[in-house]
């Protein structure tokens, strides 16, 4: 029996026709109704205890009992989201998030209670205890009505029969005026139940469906995290990602600098060094060593550019995405087209993170593709910048397999960037990113 959790599916228990018709016994089903059941005296309890304790605590703030009350109140509640989050989680299978705890600036009792009374997450809890009551009761009534009815009438070929055998009915009345009633004894009548019955026994399951969707919608805007406190958990990973990311760059330039250019100049010094010692006794050794120590030059001067390239490089700077992307494009190790179509030139920390992406993606080309051609196209739109890099290669790549990828990602998820991957084995790869514009 298919049973599908929470809002994902296009009903309960899978979908088309034969969703429909599995809907009724679907284990889905029965546990959304069982949470509207539950949620009535549920419901009943937390408004009776958040309105009289609300009533209470603003009563007595003309004293200080008053404060510790509203406080307690909160706390209550607090308490109630619990239930409720671990309701939804439970019978509706629908991930809802914790809300941010609260914290007191000092310890003690006094902090603890101020802390309460300012947190709009508590009285969110106290909103929904009282909202949710008579949304409680229209649900419990609707779908106990509609279920019982809908069963009772599709049932009701199998039992009309006891009707004329233990009562003095010739079967169940469903209206009467006067002297007139109308029974449901005849075949027509018992025909005519079965289909209601089957109608509604069909159509409830999706009424349910919608009202615990609203029930989903409260828990998770009212009980769960607000978007400020996502918005600062995101923006305190996004920062831990940009310290990492700061530290691993500068130490791969200290490991650059000291394994290249650094001991090319210590062997350059030495070599003049040496050099310098021969020049009175042997002119023309000391001439060769000289030779070697302006290759060895030649040599530092390219490695320090290539770092310096690779941090920031300046015709990034002095001639933007374009000439920068096709200086890499060159020494990319296959053909490279480029196409950067932007109409000014966005805030240089997202055109350096854009010239970054772009750098790493075509050495991931070079080092991995195995791709005969690629291809880089750039450009915006509305308040997005969107690079997309492909090659024609063997495919495979896997941003969860823990290589430079997954570092993009999360180098550009903390600038609210996106980096979408698609590489199906033996088809090539298309990493797309997704920066911001700021101008």
């Amino acid at each position: 029996m298919a049973d599908g959790k929470g809002t994902g599916g296009k009903g309960p228990g899978g979908n088309g026709i034969a969703a429909v018709l599995r809907a009724p016994v679907a284990a889905r089903t029965w546990r959304e109704f069982g949470y509207l059941l539950i949620g009535l005296p549920l419901s009943c309890l937390y408004f009776t205890l958040a309105i009289t304790g609300v009533s209470l605590g603003a009563g007595l703030l003309i004293t200080f009992v008053g404060v510790p009350v509203l406080a307690g109140v909160l706390a209550m509640c607090r308490g109630f989201g619990h239930v409720e989050r671990a309701r939804v989680r439970g019978l509706l299978r629908a991930p809802v998030a914790d809300p941010a705890p609260i914290r007191a600036g000092k310890a003690g009792a006094p902090a603890a209670m101020g802390a309460l009374l300012g947190s709009g997450s508590a009285w969110r809890h106290v909103l929904y205890s009282v909202i949710h009551f008579p949304w409680a009761v229209f649900t419990f009534s609707l779908a106990l009505t509609l279920w019982s009815t809908g069963w009772a009438s599709l049932l009701y070929p199998l039992y009309f029969w006891v009707f004329p055998v233990f009562t003095d009915q010739p079967g169940l009345q469903v209206f009467q005026n006067g002297d007139y009633s109308f029974y449901l004894d005849a075949p027509l009548g018992v025909a005519l139940a079965f289909l209601v019955g089957l109608g509604l026994t069909l159509l409830t399951p999706w009424v349910i469906r919608a009202m615990v969707g609203v029930d989903r919608l409260l828990v998770a805007g009212l009980l769960g995290p607000s978007r400020l406190d996502s918005r600062v958990s995101e923006l305190e990973s996004d920062r831990g990602v940009v310290v990492d990311t700061a530290a691993a760059d500068l130490r791969r330039i200290e490991r650059d600098l000291h394994d290249g250019a650094q001991a090319r100049l210590v062997a350059l010094a030495m070599d003049l060094g040496l050099a310098k010692e021969k020049l009175s006794e042997d002119p023309q050794a000391a001439s060769r060593m000289v030779e070697e120590a302006h290759g060895e030059v030649k040599l530092a001067l390219r490695e320090l550019r290539d770092l310096a390239r690779g941090i920031h490089p300046a015709v990034l700077t002095d001639r933007g995405l374009d000439a920068a992307l096709s200086s890499v494009a060159s020494r990319c190790a296959v053909p490279v087209k480029v196409s950067v179509d932007l109409p000014a030139r966005p805030a240089a920390a997202i055109e350096g993170i854009a010239y970054f992406t772009v750098s790493e993606l075509l050495q991931n080309v070079s080092k991995h593709a195995r791709a005969r051609t690629a291809s880089v196209d750039v450009w915006r739109s509305g308040t997005r910048l969107l690079i997309q890099v492909a090659d024609d290669g063997r495919g495979g790549a896997d941003p969860s397999g823990g290589t430079g990828l997954a570092g993009l990602t999360e180098r550009l998820g903390a600038v609210d960037g996106v980096l979408l991957v698609d590489s199906p084995t033996g088809s090539g790869t298309t990493v797309t990113a997704e920066l911001p514009w700021r101008d």
